[in-house]
C-alpha cells in the first residue's frame, strides 16, 4: 500500500477547524494525515457568528452532535434574515430559510400570488411563509419529515459563536486523530522547478512538509496570495463596502430566531442574538463615513450595552483567480471574502470542503480535479456575488450618496439579466449549482420594491376565485400552526441551554 497522503492546513479559526475535520470525519488515516498548524498569538476574525441551513447539513455528514454544539457554542436557531429599511425608508421584509406556498395549477406559487396581486388586493407574500410567520411570531419547533404537512416546509440555520465554534471543532478533530501544531510559520518553501510548496519553516526552525498545503490563514492568504502570487479579482465596484466594526453588547430579552441586518445612511449594521450576548457590527464603506463617525453609529444603535470597544476589520470584496493552484488549496478567507451580508462566508468554506472531499487528490497534483474544483467554486461565489449586489442595487432611497450609487452603478451581466427576466415575467432560474434558490430571490426582489410586469400563462389554468380561495386557506392554515408552536426562548432552554451559562 502506498504512503498515506500528507495534508498540511495553514491557520485555524473556522476555515481550519472546518476543514480539519471534515478531513478527520470522512477520510482514513491510511489514506490521509492531516496537521493542522495555528498559533494562539494569531487571532482569529472570528465575526461571522450566522449560518445558513446549509452548516446543519455539514454538522450532520461530518458527525457533530446538534445539542452539544448548541449548548458549547450558546447557539440559537435561525430561520431567516430581516431587512430593515434596504428597499426604501421604512421598509422590512424577512429573507426565509423555506418556500413560499407551492405550485397551484401548474404554475409556481409566486405567479398566482402575482396575478392575485395585479387583480386587487392580497395579503403580503410573506403570509404564505411559514418561515417567515414564525419569525415575526418568535417561534420555533423542528420541521417535520411529512411534505404533506404546512410545517415541513423550512429549514433551519444557527446563530453562535464563530470563536466557540472553533474550539468545539478542535475537540472534535483532535479526538478523531489530527495533530497540530502550535507556532508561527515564517517562511513558505517551493520546488525550485515544479514551484509546488514543498514544506513550511516554523519560528522554531522545524519544517513541515506536506502533499498538499491547505491556505486558511485568513485575510493574510499566506500561501495563495503571499507565496503564490496569485491574482485578485477585486468586486468592490459592486460590492463597496469595505470596513466593519465589530461589537458584542449584553443579551436581549427576547431572542429571536432570525438575524436582523438594518440599512444605515453608509451601509448596514447586523444584530445576532446568542444565548448569552449579541453580536452586532456596522458593515460600511469609508469613502462614505469615517471609521471615528462609523464607530459612534454602531454604539448608538445597539439594542443593550456594549460588552467591549467595537473592533475594526478591513476587507476588499473580490476573490483569487484560482482557489486551487499546484499543492496549495484556499479556503475561508483565504480564498476570497465577499462580505458578511446573508452569511455566506462559512457556506463558503463548507463548500471548498466538499468539492475538496468529491475530487480528493492522489499524491501528485491533477489539473484536472484543480480545475474543475476552480470552476465550483467560482461558480458559487459568482452567484453569491450577484445576490448580494442585487440587495445594494435595487433600492428606491435618495436620502445617502452610498444608496444613490448603487441603485446607479452597472451591474455584471449576469445580475442585470435575473432582475430583467423577473420584472418581465416573474421568472428565476432554478440553476443546480450555486447557492440561492428561487424563493430567496424572490424575497429580495419583492421586499425591495421589484414587481413582475406580467405572470406566467399556466397561472391562468384555474379562476381567480379558485386562486383565492386557495391562498385563503394557506395563510389562515399558517397562522393556525404557528400559533401552537413553542416560543424561541422555550424550544432552546428545553433543548439546549447554554453550558457557558
Amino acid at each position: 500500500m502506498s504512503e498515506p497522503i500528507e495534508i498540511v492546513i495553514v491557520g485555524g479559526g473556522t476555515a481550519g477547524w472546518m476543514c480539519a475535520s471534515g478531513l478527520a470525519s470522512l477520510v482514513k488515516a491510511n489514506i490521509c494525515r492531516v496537521t493542522l498548524i495555528e498559533s494562539e498569538s494569531i487571532a482569529s476574525v472570528g465575526v461571522g457568528e450566522a449560518t445558513l441551513p446549509h452548516m446543519k447539513e455539514f454538522n450532520d455528514y461530518i458527525g457533530i452532535n446538534e445539542v452539544d454544539m448548541m449548548q458549547k457554542t450558546n447557539a440559537t436557531i435561525k430561520l431567516g434574515i430581516e431587512f430593515v429599511n434596504w428597499g426604501f425608508l421604512g421598509s422590512s421584509y424577512i429573507h426565509p430559510f423555506g418556500t413560499f406556498g407551492e405550485k397551484i395549477g401548474g404554475a409556481d406559487f409566486h405567479q398566482q400570488w402575482a396575478r392575485v396581486k395585479q387583480a386587487g388586493d392580497v395579503e403580503p407574500i410573506e403570509a404564505f411563509s411559514y418561515a417567515i410567520q414564525a419569525c415575526r411570531k418568535n417561534r420555533f419547533e423542528f420541521p417535520v419529515d411529512n411534505h404533506s404537512e404546512i410545517n415541513s416546509t423550512y429549514s433551519y440555520a444557527y446563530h453562535f459563536d464563530a470563536g466557540l465554534y472553533a474550539k468545539f471543532l478542535r475537540q472534535f478533530a483532535e479526538a478523531k486523530g489530527l495533530k497540530r501544531v502550535e507556532g508561527i510559520i515564517t517562511d513558505v518553501n517551493l520546488h525550485p522547478d515544479s514551484g509546488n510548496i514543498t514544506s513550511v519553516t516554523l519560528e522554531s526552525g522545524h519544517k513541515i512538509v506536506g502533499d498538499y498545503f491547505i491556505d486558511c490563514s485568513g485575510f493574510r492568504s499566506l500561501l495563495m496570495g503571499k507565496t503564490m502570487q496569485m491574482p485578485f479579482e477585486d468586486w468592490s465596484q459592486w460590492l463597496v463596502c469595505d470596513r466593519a466594526f465589530a461589537v458584542p453588547s449584553e443579551r436581549v430579552e427576547i431572542l429571536t430566531p432570525y438575524t436582523r441586518s438594518t440599512a444605515k445612511a453608509a451601509g448596514w449594521q447586523w444584530r445576532i442574538p446568542l444565548q448569552h450576548r449579541t453580536g452586532n457590527g456596522y458593515v460600511y464603506s469609508s469613502q462614505f463615513i469615517s471609521d471615528d463617525e462609523a464607530a459612534h453609529s454602531v454604539l448608538k444603535d445597539l439594542d443593550a450595552p456594549a460588552l467591549a470597544e467595537p473592533k475594526m476589520l478591513k476587507f476588499k470584496a473580490g476573490r483569487y483567480k484560482k482557489s486551487w493552484h499546484k499543492n496549495c488549496i484556499a479556503m475561508g478567507l483565504a480564498s476570497g471574502f465577499l462580505e458578511p451580508l446573508e452569511s455566506t462566508s462559512i457556506y463558503l468554506i463548507q463548500v471548498a470542503i466538499i468539492n475538496l472531499m468529491n475530487l480528493f487528490p492522489n499524491k501528485n497534483p491533477d489539473q484536472a480535479l484543480s480545475d474543475e474544483f476552480n470552476r465550483l467554486v467560482d461558480l458559487e461565489y459568482d452567484r453569491v456575488r450577484d445576490f448580494l449586489i442585487l440587495h445594494y442595487h435595487l433600492n428606491s432611497r435618495d436620502d445617502s450618496e452610498l444608496w444613490r450609487y448603487c441603485r446607479n452603478m452597472p451591474v455584471p451581466e449576469s445580475l442585470q439579466h435575473k432582475i430583467n427576466v423577473f420584472k418581465h415575467r416573474g421568472h428565476i432560474d432554478l440553476y443546480r449549482y450555486g447557492l440561492f434558490a428561487p424563493p430567496s430571490w424572490i424575497s429580495v426582489f419583492l421586499g425591495q420594491g421589484l414587481q413582475q410586469e406580467n405572470v406566467d400563462p399556466y397561472a391562468h389554468n384555474l379562476s381567480l376565485d379558485q386562486i383565492k380561495k386557495k391562498l385563503n386557506d394557506l395563510s389562515t392554515s399558517i397562522k393556525e400552526r404557528v400559533e401552537i408552536m413553542p416560543m424561541h426562548d422555550e424550544f432552546l432552554a428545553d433543548y439546549c441551554p447554554s453550558k457557558l451559562g
